[in-house]
């Protein structure tokens, strides 16, 4: 298959502006932006809750194509929210890569890329699903510019990945062919958690009840989730008991809960703790919790009834938000040392979607859904990100932060961007911000791969991860920025 892209990378370098003082410019960070553009659609994606920038600064996403999905004008049916075909990519030196999509698929995307640029996500495979009417989409793990089809259980129609790991294991869900009213995907049928190693898909069983899905998976081989323990609905919920696992060396074990009847896990590092949201008794509130060598601990929220964690580090740091008395506003926290810490906001309502080593944390604040902007938190002090960059983009969301201090964002084209990108007023792209100061700094344009996508079934090697399609039912909907 022949990439046509007419979209190109524009590398842009970044000043603050003058009307900052000048004894604030030295604690002022500055950035280059790569604008990823697009396939020739109008917008770019990110991804949220997973790893989608590792810490040799390749950035993996999905782009929209200059192909209507056939279901426009009925967006309901249609894979993105603008009803337009989009492909996987990945950004790397410089390069920007159309990763395509299965033989008759329309649309990819990317869940995951491990530390060593393996890359996980899934791909519509030309096919109808008759249990819901829409197009099948099926795991896929892309390595040295090859997509390979990982399968469904026997039976299923349909699978994804959440999580890649530098192994080249791959965790998340497949269907098979046993009917199901709980389908926690929403296939018609069982969802099961299932492993891919080495060419292999292993159904990795329940805590009692039909249906699980593998979350998260870290260095060790370790992964979490979430699984039903019956199948009777609970009548706060309308469907049976959930709650979090661990699963390794071959065994699945229930993490518990915090009284109430649904439970995910949302992060796992590799020191093997586990942070996640549970339901509270009565299943009327709902709280990020951390689950750490036996012990679920629950973080609390600022006095409201929900909160919800983002992402972790290895210092098993949370991030996420939680919400004030009244659940109208909610900040941004993060968890360490015992202590819930609000981050601030710009404005009333914010959001921590990541967070590295250093404790620099980024996410989005806005005024509780509207105006959102992106920021990055250190030491204290939160910035809003599209104060450091030349009018014509506005930075809306801040999704996840390497160790080199680099940053992936989603941002609007709003006027003039300094090239003739051909870019539409007011569309999202992915964005990549790189300091100055730090390694990988070169202000070059970004130069697309023209390249024709393999496809196999190759075994796995073993010599060398908001946003998903599929939505996860929980204890309710978390407020928006």
């Amino acid at each position: 298959m022949k990439n046509n892209l007419s979209a190109y990378i524009t590398a842009i370098t970044l000043f603050v502006a003058p009307a900052i003082p000048s004894q604030l410019l030295a604690q002022q960070p500055r950035y280059k932006l790569v604008d990823m553009g697009t396939f020739g659609g109008p917008q770019g994606y990110l991804s949220e809750e997973s790893q989608i920038l590792n810490n040799q600064g390749t950035v993996a996403g999905f782009l929209d194509t200059s192909t209507t999905d056939p279901n426009f004008p009925n967006f309901s049916n249609c894979f993105n929210p603008d009803c337009f075909f989009s492909h996987a990519f990945q950004w790397q030196h410089g390069v920007l890569t159309d990763l395509g999509a299965l033989p008759g698929g329309g649309t990819s995307l990317v869940s995951w890329i491990s530390d060593n640029g393996l890359i996980a996500g899934l791909s519509e495979n030309g096919v109808t699903d008759p249990l819901t009417g829409t197009a099948e989409g099926r795991a896929v793990l892309w390595s040295n510019g090859t997509i390979i089809n990982l399968g469904a259980l026997p039976g299923g129609n349909e699978s994804y990945t959440n999580a890649v790991n530098s192994a080249g294991q791959l965790i998340g869900a497949s269907s098979n062919d046993i009917p199901d009213p709980f389908s926690l995907y929403g296939w018609g049928t069982e969802t099961r958690a299932v492993l891919w190693r080495n060419g292999t898909m292993q159904d990795l069983g329940t805590l009692g009840g039909p249906d699980a899905a593998a979350l998260n998976l870290n260095e060790r081989g370790q992964i979490s989730g979430y699984s039903y323990t019956n199948s009777t609905p609970n009548s706060s919920t309308g469907v049976p008991t959930a709650e979090p696992f661990l699963w390794e060396r071959g065994e699945m074990k229930s993490l518990g809960g915090l009284g109430g009847t649904y439970g995910y896990t949302i992060a796992l590092n590799n020191s093997g703790q586990a942070a996640g949201i549970s339901n509270l008794v009565g299943d009327l509130a709902f709280h990020p919790f951390l689950w750490s060598n036996g012990t679920l601990t629950d973080l609390g929220t600022f006095g409201g009834t929900m909160g919800n964690p983002n992402y972790m580090n290895d210092a098993g740091e949370v991030v996420g938000q939680a919400n004030y008395p009244g659940d109208v506003i909610h900040h941004a926290f993060l968890w360490k040392d015992g202590v819930l810490r609000d981050l601030g906001t710009l404005d009333k309502c914010s959001t921590a979607y990541g967070i590295n080593s250093k404790d620099q944390v980024v996410g989005a604040s806005g005024d509780c859904g509207i105006g959102v902007h992106a920021f990055l938190w250190e030491k204290g002090k939160m910035m809003d990100l599209t104060k450091l960059i030349p009018p014509g983009v506005e930075l809306v969301e801040a999704i996840g932060i390497n160790d080199r201090g680099e940053i992936a964002c989603e941002g609007r084209i709003t006027g003039p961007s300094g090239a003739d990108s051909g870019a539409i007023t007011g569309v999202q792209h992915a964005f990549l911000l790189i300091p100055e100061s730090g390694e990988n700094t070169q202000t070059t344009t970004g130069a697309t791969q023209d390249s024709s996508p393999s496809t196999g079934t190759a075994p796995l090697s073993r010599e060398p991860g908001g946003r998903r399609r599929y939505q996860i039912p929980g204890p309710g909907t978390g407020p928006t920025n």
